[in-house]
């Protein structure tokens, strides 16, 4: 099926084609017609099935058809606003609209802005307006505040991974975002999971949405992403994850672990066992994630140890290798740690680390992914730790033991009780 089935216009159709997309995913061909349509959308689909494209394409022709920015000589008004939880999913959403924006005559203004660097240059990007914006929430409301920008043209608006947007890690920020639109537009949500809690809320901000829930391909069908789970002593990880490295001859792993210093620590332990291996996560600078990420996609690295900041939005094609060298605190984050790898098209391995500590905590991942693996146990690194008494905690269990940010919600409701 051609994309100009779907109703986009030729040179989108070309764009398209020319990034690689010589037919369409599932989710575009549901999600294009009806974004060109007008109506607002809530859709579900994996990861590396073609999520961006799909509300790019039709954002970009729905610009088009409208006055396309209007009189040169006069001010841009944003029409089309998508919001993400990353800078790294900002800059990779960006990245897609600039090259499928390249054979458009004319061009949309296109500004991709993130907090970690210096808002200067966003706001010297925003004189005369734009027509475009791709943006993290807090970023957004900087610029807002700046009077960089005005939303209240806004006509299309975009959450992607939406289900971490409209959570309560997010939900001030939106909720501040959402004030400042008009109240008539065009709502469209795309994550790969949507949890009951976040589902609701989303229906209450969209009116009359249409679903499209896109099921993981036939096993026959579907890209193979092999899942194991490995039984471990914990102070014996590093050394396990050192030999099935070498071992198996892998070239280019992502190993997600818990902690900015976890990160580190790993890295420069990989590093000095003779394995080319550097570190990913929210503490470095903006330039040197960047850096990073343009390096291991070069096939630079062989290893990067990252936090959950990789986990969403993060496309590297042809990643083979993903390992959970600590445990995800959700299920949720299990789906979008293993998703990087098996994308479009390719097949890739997922690997997870269990120690006595977080047996039960991966066993409720499985119960919640509805999945059962063998856990195997690779020779000369048998587990003969004894499992913790049922007391010791829930192993940072995602509802169980509460955040940061938990602790502070509480406090503030407590202190507004007390008043």
């Amino acid at each position: 099926m051609p994309f100009t089935s779907l109703g986009l216009v030729p040179s989108l159709a070309q764009a398209a084609a020319d990034l690689g997309f010589t037919a369409p995913t599932p989710v575009q061909t549901d999600a294009i017609p009806a974004v060109l349509a007008g109506g607002d959308l809530l859709a579900t689909a994996q990861t590396g099935s073609g999520k961006t494209a799909a509300y790019a394409l039709p954002l970009l022709q729905r610009w088009q058809g409208q006055d396309a920015g209007g009189p040169a000589h006069t001010p841009r008004r944003v029409r089309a606003l998508v919001l993400v939880p990353t800078r790294e999913l900002a800059a990779q959403v960006g990245e897609v609209l600039r090259l499928l924006a390249e054979k458009l005559a004319p061009r949309p203004k296109l500004i991709v802005a993130f907090g970690g660097v210096s808002i200067n240059p966003q706001l010297m990007a925003l004189r005369g307006g734009a027509d475009v914006v791709v943006a993290t929430p807090g970023r957004l409301l900087d610029l807002e505040e700046h009077n960089a920008l005005k939303l209240g043209a806004v006509e299309l608006l975009v959450l992607d991974e939406a289900d971490r947007l409209l959570d309560l890690g997010f939900a001030d920020e939106l909720s501040r975002v959402l004030a400042l639109l008009p109240a008539q537009r065009q709502n469209l949500f795309f994550s790969a999971t949507f949890p009951p809690a976040v589902e609701t809320l989303a229906r209450e901000l969209l009116h009359e949405p249409l679903r499209v829930d896109v099921p993981s391909p036939a096993q026959d069908e579907a890209p193979v992403v092999l899942q194991r789970a490995i039984a471990v002593d914990d102070k014996r990880r590093t050394q396990l994850l050192r030999q099935l490295i070498k071992d198996n001859g892998w070239q280019r792993v992502l190993v997600f672990v818990a902690t900015q210093y976890a990160a580190e620590r790993l890295a420069g332990k990989l590093h000095h066992g003779d394995i080319y291996a550097t570190s990913f996560h929210g503490g470095l600078s903006q330039g040197a994630r960047q850096q990073t990420l343009k390096e291991f996609k070069e096939k630079r690295w062989d290893v990067v140890v990252t936090t959950d900041l990789a986990a969403r939005g993060l496309h590297i094609d042809q990643l083979p290798v993903v390992v959970n060298y600590d445990l995800p605190r959700s299920a949720v984050d299990h789906v979008h740690r293993i998703g990087r790898t098996g994308r479009a098209g390719e097949s890739g391995l997922a690997v997870s680390f269990v120690t006595a500590a977080t047996l039960a905590h991966w066993q409720l991942i499985e119960k919640r992914q509805g999945m059962s693996l063998p856990l195997e146990h690779i020779a000369g690194f048998e587990p003969a730790d004894p499992a913790p008494p049922a007391e010791a905690g829930t192993g940072g269990i995602k509802g169980k033991r509460p955040s940061k940010k938990d602790k502070l919600r509480a406090a503030a409701a407590a202190q507004k009780g007390e008043d």
